[in-house]
């Protein structure tokens, strides 16, 4: 965990909100947000099941063919 008095960003060294910190978030917002662009994802619906969050865009490939997974 956090040290909640050391509220230094890990990227820019600026200093950010205590409630921040005390959320677990080691950047300020400006470093988090270039963070969280970054990350690219897609939730796709399974044939009779729920929905599934893929981060990787192969994973996809032929997910809901009825002969099973091809790639």
């Amino acid at each position: 965990m956090i040290n909640l008095d050391d509220r230094e960003c890990e990227k820019c060294g600026k200093y950010f909100s205590f409630e921040r910190a005390k959320l677990g978030y080691r950047t300020c917002l400006d470093c988090g947000e270039e963070q969280a662009v970054k990350v690219k994802h897609c939730v796709a619906p399974m044939h009779k099941s729920n929905y599934m969050v893929f981060t990787n865009s192969d994973d996809l490939k032929g997910i809901n063919n009825k002969g099973g997974l091809v790639k």
